[in-house]
């Protein structure tokens, strides 16, 4: 490889997410205490969630998770990387 390529790879998180958008959870990079209780949560690799709404100062934000609903602040969600569904 050159100087001059750049490899981009494109993560995306929740926090990227618009409301209403169905993803996929592909990884969780939270680590500890955080990671157990998104785990706890059923937010799991292959998952499908949706953003339902952020609330009014932008955080947190609700996810549809199966018949859940789950709130996560915004440093939270910005550590569940997600892949279209």
């Amino acid at each position: 490889m050159r100087n001059s390529e750049v490899i981009s790879i494109s993560l995306r998180s929740l926090n990227d997410v618009s409301p209403g958008t169905p993803v996929s959870i592909r990884k969780l990079h939270a680590t500890g205490a955080v990671r157990q209780r998104l785990l706890d949560l059923g937010l799991m690799p292959n998952v499908p969630v949706t953003v339902v709404r952020a609330a009014p100062l932008n955080d947190p934000i609700e996810l549809r998770v199966d018949a859940s609903a789950i709130t996560l602040r915004r440093q939270e969600a910005a550590t569940v990387e997600v892949d279209e569904a």
